[in-house]
Protein backbone atom coordinates (compact mmCIF):
# COMPACT_ATOMS: atom_id res chain seq x y z
CA UNK A 1 0.00 0.00 0.00
CA UNK A 2 1.55 3.32 -1.14
CA UNK A 3 1.86 6.58 1.10
CA UNK A 4 1.57 8.75 -1.21
CA UNK A 5 -0.19 11.93 -1.39
CA UNK A 6 -1.39 14.27 -3.29
CA UNK A 7 1.74 16.38 -3.73
CA UNK A 8 3.92 13.44 -4.44
CA UNK A 9 1.46 12.06 -7.02
CA UNK A 10 1.13 16.02 -9.19
CA UNK A 11 5.43 15.81 -8.67
CA UNK A 12 5.41 12.40 -10.20
CA UNK A 13 3.11 13.39 -12.60
CA UNK A 14 5.42 16.81 -13.49
CA UNK A 15 8.50 14.39 -13.69
CA UNK A 16 7.27 11.90 -15.70
CA UNK A 17 8.46 11.04 -18.90
CA UNK A 18 5.92 9.86 -21.39
CA UNK A 19 6.99 7.16 -24.45
CA UNK A 20 4.68 8.03 -27.34
CA UNK A 21 6.09 5.45 -30.25
CA UNK A 22 4.98 2.48 -31.53
CA UNK A 23 6.41 -0.78 -30.63
CA UNK A 24 7.67 -3.01 -33.32
CA UNK A 25 10.06 -6.06 -33.57
CA UNK A 26 11.22 -5.12 -30.58
CA UNK A 27 12.10 -1.29 -30.36
CA UNK A 28 10.13 1.84 -30.30
CA UNK A 29 9.74 3.27 -33.70
CA UNK A 30 8.22 5.96 -35.72
CA UNK A 31 4.80 5.37 -37.47
CA UNK A 32 5.75 5.29 -41.27
CA UNK A 33 3.75 8.20 -42.22
CA UNK A 34 5.18 10.06 -39.59
CA UNK A 35 1.52 11.32 -37.88
CA UNK A 36 0.64 11.83 -34.37
CA UNK A 37 -2.24 12.99 -32.00
CA UNK A 38 -1.98 14.73 -28.84
CA UNK A 39 -2.86 12.75 -25.87
CA UNK A 40 -4.90 15.26 -23.70
CA UNK A 41 -5.52 15.04 -20.02
CA UNK A 42 -9.34 14.42 -18.95
CA UNK A 43 -7.70 15.53 -15.40
CA UNK A 44 -6.72 18.70 -16.17
CA UNK A 45 -6.84 19.65 -19.78
CA UNK A 46 -3.44 19.54 -20.94
CA UNK A 47 -1.73 18.03 -23.57
CA UNK A 48 0.57 15.09 -21.95
CA UNK A 49 2.59 13.66 -25.21
CA UNK A 50 2.25 13.55 -28.63
CA UNK A 51 1.43 9.93 -29.90
CA UNK A 52 2.42 7.71 -32.89
CA UNK A 53 -1.21 7.87 -35.34
CA UNK A 54 -0.57 4.34 -37.19
CA UNK A 55 -1.70 3.13 -40.58
CA UNK A 56 -2.17 0.71 -42.88
CA UNK A 57 1.35 0.38 -43.18
CA UNK A 58 2.64 -0.12 -39.81
CA UNK A 59 -0.07 -2.73 -39.56
CA UNK A 60 1.84 -4.66 -41.98
CA UNK A 61 5.13 -4.02 -40.34
CA UNK A 62 3.88 -5.27 -37.22
CA UNK A 63 2.22 -8.24 -38.75
CA UNK A 64 5.20 -9.11 -40.62
CA UNK A 65 6.98 -8.76 -37.42
CA UNK A 66 4.12 -10.75 -35.41
CA UNK A 67 4.87 -13.62 -38.56
CA UNK A 68 7.98 -13.71 -38.37
CA UNK A 69 8.38 -14.35 -35.12
CA UNK A 70 5.41 -16.99 -34.73
CA UNK A 71 7.07 -19.68 -37.57
CA UNK A 72 10.47 -19.03 -36.25
CA UNK A 73 9.46 -20.77 -33.10
CA UNK A 74 10.97 -18.96 -30.72
CA UNK A 75 8.12 -18.55 -28.98
CA UNK A 76 5.69 -20.46 -30.44
CA UNK A 77 7.24 -23.43 -29.93
CA UNK A 78 9.22 -22.41 -26.49
CA UNK A 79 8.22 -25.41 -23.75
CA UNK A 80 5.33 -24.57 -21.89
CA UNK A 81 6.86 -24.23 -19.00
CA UNK A 82 9.62 -21.75 -19.56
CA UNK A 83 6.96 -19.26 -21.56
CA UNK A 84 5.37 -19.60 -17.72
CA UNK A 85 8.25 -18.68 -16.44
CA UNK A 86 8.33 -15.51 -18.87
CA UNK A 87 4.83 -14.98 -18.24
CA UNK A 88 5.51 -14.61 -14.24
CA UNK A 89 8.73 -12.54 -15.06
CA UNK A 90 6.25 -10.02 -16.82
CA UNK A 91 3.98 -10.10 -14.44
CA UNK A 92 6.35 -9.16 -11.91
CA UNK A 93 7.22 -6.30 -13.71
CA UNK A 94 4.57 -4.55 -14.11
CA UNK A 95 3.78 -5.03 -10.03
CA UNK A 96 7.67 -3.89 -9.60
CA UNK A 97 6.54 -0.66 -12.21
CA UNK A 98 3.08 -0.42 -10.63
CA UNK A 99 3.17 3.28 -9.68
CA UNK A 100 4.36 4.55 -12.96
CA UNK A 101 1.80 2.48 -14.90
CA UNK A 102 -0.82 3.72 -12.47
CA UNK A 103 0.36 7.44 -12.78
CA UNK A 104 -0.19 7.14 -16.59
CA UNK A 105 -3.58 5.44 -16.12
CA UNK A 106 -4.77 8.04 -14.40
CA UNK A 107 -3.47 10.60 -16.50
CA UNK A 108 -4.30 9.10 -19.67
CA UNK A 109 -8.17 8.69 -19.09
CA UNK A 110 -8.98 10.31 -15.65
CA UNK A 111 -10.01 7.29 -13.15
CA UNK A 112 -8.66 7.97 -9.54
CA UNK A 113 -5.19 7.24 -8.31
CA UNK A 114 -6.32 4.56 -5.62
CA UNK A 115 -8.19 2.54 -8.14
CA UNK A 116 -5.21 2.71 -10.75
CA UNK A 117 -2.78 1.36 -8.66
CA UNK A 118 -4.84 -1.23 -6.15
CA UNK A 119 -7.36 -2.49 -8.89
CA UNK A 120 -6.13 -2.09 -12.31
CA UNK A 121 -2.26 -2.88 -11.95
CA UNK A 122 -3.12 -5.58 -9.39
CA UNK A 123 -5.52 -7.26 -12.05
CA UNK A 124 -3.11 -6.62 -14.62
CA UNK A 125 -0.11 -8.77 -13.37
CA UNK A 126 -2.70 -11.13 -12.34
CA UNK A 127 -4.00 -11.75 -15.40
CA UNK A 128 -0.96 -12.57 -17.03
CA UNK A 129 0.40 -14.73 -13.85
CA UNK A 130 -2.89 -16.90 -13.74
CA UNK A 131 -2.16 -17.60 -17.47
CA UNK A 132 1.13 -18.38 -17.59
CA UNK A 133 0.73 -20.67 -14.36
CA UNK A 134 -2.19 -22.42 -16.32
CA UNK A 135 -0.39 -23.01 -19.15
CA UNK A 136 2.20 -26.23 -18.41
CA UNK A 137 -1.17 -28.01 -16.51
CA UNK A 138 -3.38 -28.11 -19.43
CA UNK A 139 -3.57 -31.59 -20.97
CA UNK A 140 -4.28 -33.14 -24.67
CA UNK A 141 -6.78 -35.63 -25.41
CA UNK A 142 -6.67 -39.29 -26.83
CA UNK A 143 -9.30 -40.32 -28.50
CA UNK A 144 -11.05 -43.64 -27.83
CA UNK A 145 -9.98 -45.84 -30.52
CA UNK A 146 -9.65 -49.63 -31.67
CA UNK A 147 -6.54 -51.25 -30.06
CA UNK A 148 -4.14 -50.84 -33.53
CA UNK A 149 -5.07 -46.85 -33.61
CA UNK A 150 -3.89 -44.03 -32.06
CA UNK A 151 -6.32 -40.34 -32.35
CA UNK A 152 -4.82 -37.68 -30.96
CA UNK A 153 -6.63 -34.26 -30.01
CA UNK A 154 -4.22 -31.68 -29.50
CA UNK A 155 -4.43 -27.88 -29.33
CA UNK A 156 -2.24 -25.28 -31.31
CA UNK A 157 -1.73 -21.53 -31.22
CA UNK A 158 -3.98 -19.95 -33.73
CA UNK A 159 -0.83 -17.82 -35.05
CA UNK A 160 -1.40 -14.06 -35.42
CA UNK A 161 -3.48 -12.20 -32.58
CA UNK A 162 -4.90 -9.05 -33.26
CA UNK A 163 -6.33 -7.69 -29.86
CA UNK A 164 -7.87 -3.85 -30.05
CA UNK A 165 -8.97 -2.81 -26.21
CA UNK A 166 -11.15 -0.08 -24.64
CA UNK A 167 -9.93 2.97 -22.67
CA UNK A 168 -11.83 2.70 -19.47
CA UNK A 169 -9.76 -0.24 -18.22
CA UNK A 170 -6.46 0.13 -20.29
CA UNK A 171 -3.72 -1.90 -19.20
CA UNK A 172 -5.77 -4.51 -17.26
CA UNK A 173 -8.09 -5.15 -20.47
CA UNK A 174 -5.61 -5.48 -22.44
CA UNK A 175 -3.67 -8.44 -19.83
CA UNK A 176 -7.15 -10.35 -20.42
CA UNK A 177 -6.09 -10.78 -24.23
CA UNK A 178 -2.39 -11.16 -23.54
CA UNK A 179 -2.83 -13.50 -20.87
CA UNK A 180 -4.31 -16.76 -22.99
CA UNK A 181 -2.63 -15.03 -25.62
CA UNK A 182 0.98 -15.09 -25.45
CA UNK A 183 0.75 -18.09 -22.99
CA UNK A 184 -0.60 -20.05 -25.99
CA UNK A 185 2.41 -19.24 -28.04
CA UNK A 186 0.73 -16.75 -30.47
CA UNK A 187 2.23 -13.54 -31.62
CA UNK A 188 0.29 -10.48 -31.08
CA UNK A 189 -0.10 -6.88 -32.06
CA UNK A 190 -2.08 -4.77 -29.56
CA UNK A 191 -4.14 -2.01 -30.91
CA UNK A 192 -4.96 0.23 -27.91
CA UNK A 193 -7.71 2.79 -27.68
CA UNK A 194 -6.85 6.13 -28.78
CA UNK A 195 -8.07 7.48 -25.53
CA UNK A 196 -5.67 5.87 -23.38
CA UNK A 197 -2.77 4.62 -25.24
CA UNK A 198 0.39 5.04 -22.52
CA UNK A 199 0.47 1.84 -20.20
CA UNK A 200 0.36 -0.31 -23.59
CA UNK A 201 2.62 1.25 -25.29
CA UNK A 202 5.28 1.45 -21.87
CA UNK A 203 4.76 -2.33 -21.29
CA UNK A 204 5.84 -3.70 -24.60
CA UNK A 205 9.26 -2.57 -22.94
CA UNK A 206 9.03 -4.64 -19.87
CA UNK A 207 7.64 -7.37 -22.06
CA UNK A 208 11.04 -7.23 -23.38
CA UNK A 209 12.73 -6.95 -20.20
CA UNK A 210 10.99 -10.32 -18.96
CA UNK A 211 12.20 -12.00 -22.21
CA UNK A 212 9.13 -12.01 -24.71
CA UNK A 213 11.19 -12.16 -27.99
CA UNK A 214 11.15 -9.51 -30.07
CA UNK A 215 8.28 -9.49 -32.63
CA UNK A 216 5.97 -11.67 -30.35
CA UNK A 217 4.37 -8.46 -28.70
CA UNK A 218 3.95 -5.37 -30.79
CA UNK A 219 1.69 -1.97 -30.43
CA UNK A 220 0.12 0.28 -32.47
CA UNK A 221 -1.39 3.37 -30.96
CA UNK A 222 -3.62 5.27 -33.52
CA UNK A 223 -7.20 5.73 -34.54
CA UNK A 224 -10.14 2.74 -35.02
CA UNK A 225 -10.78 3.86 -38.36
CA UNK A 226 -7.04 3.77 -39.30
CA UNK A 227 -4.94 1.26 -37.83
CA UNK A 228 -7.21 -0.61 -36.05
CA UNK A 229 -9.64 -1.21 -39.13
CA UNK A 230 -6.28 -2.50 -41.01
CA UNK A 231 -5.96 -4.79 -38.64
CA UNK A 232 -9.06 -6.16 -38.95
CA UNK A 233 -9.30 -6.41 -42.78
CA UNK A 234 -5.67 -7.73 -42.61
CA UNK A 235 -5.12 -11.35 -44.48
CA UNK A 236 -2.08 -12.20 -42.19
CA UNK A 237 -4.24 -11.85 -38.79
CA UNK A 238 -5.42 -15.53 -37.73
CA UNK A 239 -7.69 -14.16 -34.68
CA UNK A 240 -9.07 -11.03 -33.59
CA UNK A 241 -9.99 -9.82 -30.51
CA UNK A 242 -11.92 -7.10 -29.00
CA UNK A 243 -13.53 -5.23 -25.96
CA UNK A 244 -15.75 -1.98 -26.85
CA UNK A 245 -18.98 -1.00 -27.88
CA UNK A 246 -21.63 -3.12 -29.75
CA UNK A 247 -21.75 -0.60 -32.66
CA UNK A 248 -17.52 -1.50 -33.57
CA UNK A 249 -18.03 -4.92 -32.56
CA UNK A 250 -20.81 -5.57 -35.35
CA UNK A 251 -18.25 -3.25 -38.04
CA UNK A 252 -15.20 -5.89 -37.30
CA UNK A 253 -17.37 -9.19 -37.72
CA UNK A 254 -18.04 -7.52 -41.24
CA UNK A 255 -14.21 -6.65 -42.09
CA UNK A 256 -13.39 -9.84 -41.05
CA UNK A 257 -15.75 -11.11 -43.77
CA UNK A 258 -14.70 -9.43 -45.97
CA UNK A 259 -10.93 -10.36 -45.28
CA UNK A 260 -9.65 -13.54 -44.49
CA UNK A 261 -12.59 -14.91 -42.46
CA UNK A 262 -10.57 -14.60 -39.53
CA UNK A 263 -11.86 -15.52 -35.92
CA UNK A 264 -13.41 -13.04 -34.47
CA UNK A 265 -14.29 -12.75 -30.37
CA UNK A 266 -16.32 -9.80 -28.95
CA UNK A 267 -16.76 -8.03 -25.90
CA UNK A 268 -19.65 -5.47 -25.96
CA UNK A 269 -21.66 -3.25 -24.13
CA UNK A 270 -24.02 -3.52 -21.40
CA UNK A 271 -27.16 -2.25 -20.09
CA UNK A 272 -27.04 -4.22 -16.92
CA UNK A 273 -30.02 -4.57 -14.31
CA UNK A 274 -29.47 -5.26 -10.43
CA UNK A 275 -32.69 -6.36 -9.17
CA UNK A 276 -33.56 -5.92 -5.46
CA UNK A 277 -36.16 -7.98 -4.47
CA UNK A 278 -38.58 -7.17 -1.18
CA UNK A 279 -36.74 -9.88 0.99
CA UNK A 280 -32.87 -8.45 -0.20
CA UNK A 281 -30.65 -9.90 3.41
CA UNK A 282 -29.18 -6.36 3.83
CA UNK A 283 -30.77 -3.61 2.25
CA UNK A 284 -28.48 -1.19 3.36
CA UNK A 285 -25.78 -3.29 1.69
CA UNK A 286 -27.59 -3.28 -1.94
CA UNK A 287 -27.43 0.44 -1.51
CA UNK A 288 -24.00 0.40 -1.02
CA UNK A 289 -23.57 -1.68 -3.65
CA UNK A 290 -25.59 -0.24 -6.28
CA UNK A 291 -24.43 3.44 -5.66
CA UNK A 292 -20.93 1.52 -6.53
CA UNK A 293 -22.29 -0.16 -9.35
CA UNK A 294 -22.90 3.33 -11.27
CA UNK A 295 -20.38 5.37 -9.69
CA UNK A 296 -16.95 2.94 -9.97
CA UNK A 297 -14.90 4.32 -12.57
CA UNK A 298 -16.89 7.22 -13.43
CA UNK A 299 -19.85 5.04 -14.37
CA UNK A 300 -17.38 3.74 -17.35
CA UNK A 301 -17.77 0.00 -16.83
CA UNK A 302 -19.09 -2.39 -19.64
CA UNK A 303 -20.97 -4.01 -16.49
CA UNK A 304 -22.33 -0.81 -14.37
CA UNK A 305 -25.44 -1.38 -13.16
CA UNK A 306 -27.00 1.26 -14.26
CA UNK A 307 -30.48 -0.14 -14.38
CA UNK A 308 -31.54 -0.15 -10.98
CA UNK A 309 -34.91 -2.62 -10.87
CA UNK A 310 -36.78 -2.08 -7.51
CA UNK A 311 -39.88 -4.21 -5.86
CA UNK A 312 -42.42 -1.53 -5.33
CA UNK A 313 -43.15 -2.41 -1.88
CA UNK A 314 -39.82 -1.56 -0.57
CA UNK A 315 -38.93 1.20 -3.07
CA UNK A 316 -40.22 4.16 -0.67
CA UNK A 317 -37.90 2.51 2.08
CA UNK A 318 -34.91 1.52 -0.22
CA UNK A 319 -34.24 4.18 -2.61
CA UNK A 320 -33.46 6.85 0.05
CA UNK A 321 -30.49 4.28 1.05
CA UNK A 322 -29.22 4.77 -2.65
CA UNK A 323 -29.20 8.44 -2.66
CA UNK A 324 -27.32 8.58 0.80
CA UNK A 325 -24.65 6.41 -0.44
CA UNK A 326 -24.25 7.63 -3.74
CA UNK A 327 -23.56 10.78 -1.54
CA UNK A 328 -20.09 9.18 -0.88
CA UNK A 329 -19.21 9.20 -4.62
CA UNK A 330 -18.16 12.45 -5.00
CA UNK A 331 -15.64 13.51 -8.12
CA UNK A 332 -12.53 14.69 -7.32
CA UNK A 333 -8.83 15.02 -8.12
CA UNK A 334 -7.93 11.98 -9.53
CA UNK A 335 -4.53 12.42 -8.41
CA UNK A 336 -5.48 12.36 -4.51
CA UNK A 337 -5.63 9.47 -2.92
CA UNK A 338 -9.28 9.90 -1.44
CA UNK A 339 -10.81 10.86 -4.53
CA UNK A 340 -12.88 7.78 -5.74
CA UNK A 341 -14.62 9.60 -8.75
CA UNK A 342 -12.31 10.66 -11.07
CA UNK A 343 -12.83 12.22 -14.77
CA UNK A 344 -14.54 11.44 -18.19
CA UNK A 345 -12.29 10.02 -20.59
CA UNK A 346 -12.72 12.77 -22.89
CA UNK A 347 -14.94 15.60 -24.20
CA UNK A 348 -16.76 13.29 -26.20
CA UNK A 349 -17.70 11.07 -23.62
CA UNK A 350 -18.42 14.43 -21.85
CA UNK A 351 -20.74 15.82 -24.02
CA UNK A 352 -22.44 11.94 -24.14
CA UNK A 353 -22.75 11.40 -21.13
CA UNK A 354 -24.58 15.04 -20.38
CA UNK A 355 -26.83 14.61 -23.30
CA UNK A 356 -28.37 11.61 -21.60
CA UNK A 357 -28.92 13.31 -18.63
CA UNK A 358 -31.19 16.04 -20.83
CA UNK A 359 -32.36 13.12 -22.65
CA UNK A 360 -33.77 11.34 -19.41
CA UNK A 361 -34.97 14.92 -17.97
CA UNK A 362 -37.09 15.90 -21.47
CA UNK A 363 -38.29 11.90 -21.30
CA UNK A 364 -40.08 13.27 -17.59
CA UNK A 365 -37.99 11.16 -15.68
CA UNK A 366 -36.93 12.94 -12.14
CA UNK A 367 -33.55 13.35 -11.34
CA UNK A 368 -32.45 12.89 -7.32
CA UNK A 369 -29.17 13.59 -7.34
CA UNK A 370 -26.69 14.67 -9.01
CA UNK A 371 -27.21 15.97 -13.12
CA UNK A 372 -25.12 18.31 -13.58
CA UNK A 373 -21.33 19.03 -15.02
CA UNK A 374 -18.82 19.76 -11.51
CA UNK A 375 -15.54 21.06 -11.59
CA UNK A 376 -15.03 22.93 -14.66
CA UNK A 377 -12.54 25.26 -13.27
CA UNK A 378 -9.84 22.62 -13.24
CA UNK A 379 -9.91 22.23 -17.21
CA UNK A 380 -11.08 18.84 -16.53
CA UNK A 381 -14.18 16.63 -17.55
CA UNK A 382 -16.16 15.55 -14.29
CA UNK A 383 -20.22 15.00 -14.06
CA UNK A 384 -21.62 14.55 -10.49
CA UNK A 385 -23.02 10.88 -10.60
CA UNK A 386 -26.76 10.57 -11.46
CA UNK A 387 -30.38 9.11 -10.17
CA UNK A 388 -32.80 8.93 -11.89
CA UNK A 389 -36.45 7.81 -11.03
CA UNK A 390 -39.96 7.26 -12.42
CA UNK A 391 -38.09 5.39 -15.91
CA UNK A 392 -39.65 3.46 -17.58
CA UNK A 393 -37.73 0.59 -19.68
CA UNK A 394 -38.72 2.29 -22.98
CA UNK A 395 -36.77 5.37 -22.07
CA UNK A 396 -33.67 6.01 -23.89
CA UNK A 397 -31.64 6.25 -20.68
CA UNK A 398 -32.66 2.83 -19.68
CA UNK A 399 -32.42 1.43 -23.33
CA UNK A 400 -29.05 2.57 -24.41
CA UNK A 401 -25.41 2.08 -22.99
CA UNK A 402 -24.29 5.52 -21.49
CA UNK A 403 -21.13 4.50 -19.76
CA UNK A 404 -20.97 7.01 -17.64
CA UNK A 405 -22.09 7.52 -13.80
CA UNK A 406 -26.13 7.83 -14.49
CA UNK A 407 -28.63 5.22 -12.36
CA UNK A 408 -32.38 4.74 -14.44
CA UNK A 409 -34.51 3.60 -11.20
CA UNK A 410 -37.59 1.05 -12.52
CA UNK A 411 -40.04 -0.52 -10.21
CA UNK A 412 -41.65 -3.84 -10.73
CA UNK A 413 -44.06 -6.06 -8.65
CA UNK A 414 -43.23 -9.61 -9.39
CA UNK A 415 -40.08 -11.69 -10.16
CA UNK A 416 -41.30 -12.41 -13.64
CA UNK A 417 -42.03 -8.69 -14.25
CA UNK A 418 -38.46 -8.00 -12.83
CA UNK A 419 -36.97 -10.91 -15.22
CA UNK A 420 -38.78 -9.33 -18.24
CA UNK A 421 -37.75 -5.75 -17.86
CA UNK A 422 -34.33 -7.30 -17.37
CA UNK A 423 -34.08 -9.21 -20.15
CA UNK A 424 -35.90 -6.30 -22.92
CA UNK A 425 -32.43 -5.11 -23.81
CA UNK A 426 -30.42 -6.14 -26.71
CA UNK A 427 -27.43 -6.74 -24.25
CA UNK A 428 -26.41 -9.44 -21.96
CA UNK A 429 -23.30 -9.31 -20.26
CA UNK A 430 -24.22 -8.99 -16.22
CA UNK A 431 -26.79 -9.19 -13.70
CA UNK A 432 -27.43 -8.76 -9.97
CA UNK A 433 -29.75 -10.37 -7.67
CA UNK A 434 -31.04 -9.51 -4.40
CA UNK A 435 -32.88 -11.95 -2.42
CA UNK A 436 -32.74 -13.91 0.93
CA UNK A 437 -34.49 -17.10 -1.13
CA UNK A 438 -32.36 -19.48 -2.46
CA UNK A 439 -34.84 -20.45 -4.51
CA UNK A 440 -35.99 -16.99 -6.06
CA UNK A 441 -32.20 -16.36 -6.59
CA UNK A 442 -31.45 -19.87 -8.26
CA UNK A 443 -34.44 -19.79 -10.27
CA UNK A 444 -33.93 -15.56 -11.55
CA UNK A 445 -30.23 -16.36 -12.32
CA UNK A 446 -31.43 -19.25 -14.37
CA UNK A 447 -33.98 -16.88 -16.28
CA UNK A 448 -32.06 -13.59 -16.49
CA UNK A 449 -30.31 -13.71 -20.08
CA UNK A 450 -26.32 -12.66 -19.25
CA UNK A 451 -23.01 -14.17 -18.82
CA UNK A 452 -22.97 -13.33 -15.36
CA UNK A 453 -24.98 -12.59 -12.88
CA UNK A 454 -24.41 -12.35 -9.15
CA UNK A 455 -26.43 -12.96 -6.21
CA UNK A 456 -26.78 -10.39 -3.43
CA UNK A 457 -23.47 -8.79 -4.51
CA UNK A 458 -22.03 -6.83 -7.48
CA UNK A 459 -19.47 -7.77 -9.89
CA UNK A 460 -18.37 -10.89 -7.67
CA UNK A 461 -15.32 -13.17 -9.55
CA UNK A 462 -12.16 -13.63 -10.36
CA UNK A 463 -9.89 -14.99 -12.81
CA UNK A 464 -11.16 -18.55 -12.26
CA UNK A 465 -14.57 -17.49 -13.70
CA UNK A 466 -15.24 -16.86 -17.52
CA UNK A 467 -16.32 -13.04 -18.47
CA UNK A 468 -18.61 -12.29 -21.92
CA UNK A 469 -22.12 -11.92 -22.74
CA UNK A 470 -25.24 -13.06 -24.52
CA UNK A 471 -26.72 -11.54 -27.59
CA UNK A 472 -25.33 -8.25 -28.40
CA UNK A 473 -22.87 -8.34 -25.81
CA UNK A 474 -20.45 -10.46 -27.62
CA UNK A 475 -19.26 -13.64 -27.87
CA UNK A 476 -16.18 -15.66 -26.04
CA UNK A 477 -15.45 -15.55 -22.84
CA UNK A 478 -12.17 -13.74 -21.29
CA UNK A 479 -10.82 -15.13 -18.03
CA UNK A 480 -10.68 -18.77 -16.89
CA UNK A 481 -9.58 -21.68 -19.16
CA UNK A 482 -12.46 -21.03 -21.34
CA UNK A 483 -10.90 -17.97 -22.46
CA UNK A 484 -7.68 -20.24 -23.57
CA UNK A 485 -10.22 -22.02 -26.58
CA UNK A 486 -10.18 -18.35 -28.42
CA UNK A 487 -6.06 -18.65 -29.35
CA UNK A 488 -5.96 -22.17 -30.12
CA UNK A 489 -7.02 -24.41 -32.89
CA UNK A 490 -7.69 -27.97 -31.86
CA UNK A 491 -6.13 -30.84 -34.34
CA UNK A 492 -6.96 -34.27 -34.82
CA UNK A 493 -4.25 -36.04 -35.67
CA UNK A 494 -5.18 -40.23 -36.47
CA UNK A 495 -2.69 -42.66 -36.54
CA UNK A 496 -2.70 -46.44 -38.07
CA UNK A 497 -0.44 -48.71 -36.03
Amino acid sequence: MTTLTLADWQQRARDLRIEGRAFIQGEYTAPSAGASFDCISPVDGRVLAQVASCDEADADRAVISARMAFESGVWSRMAPAKRKATMIRFANLIQANAEELALLETLDMGKPIGDSLNVDMPGSANALRWSGEAIDKIYDEVAATPHDQLGLVTREPVGVVAAIVPWNFPLMMACWKLGPALATGNSVVLKPSEKSPLTAIRVAQLAIEAGIPAGVLNVLPGYGHTVGKALALHMDVDTLVFTGSTRVAKQLMIYAGESNMKRVWLEAGGKSPNIVFADAPNLQAAAAAAAGAIAFNQGEVCTAGSRLLVESSVKERFLPMVVEALKGWKPGNPLDPATNVGALVDTQQLDTVLGYIEAGRNDGAKVLIGGQRTMQDTGGLYVEPTIFDGVSNAMKIAREEIFGPVLSVITFDTAAEAVAIANDTPYGLAAAVWTADLSKAHLTAKALRAGSVWINQYDGGDMTAPFGGFKQSGNGRDKSLHAFDKYTELKATWIKL
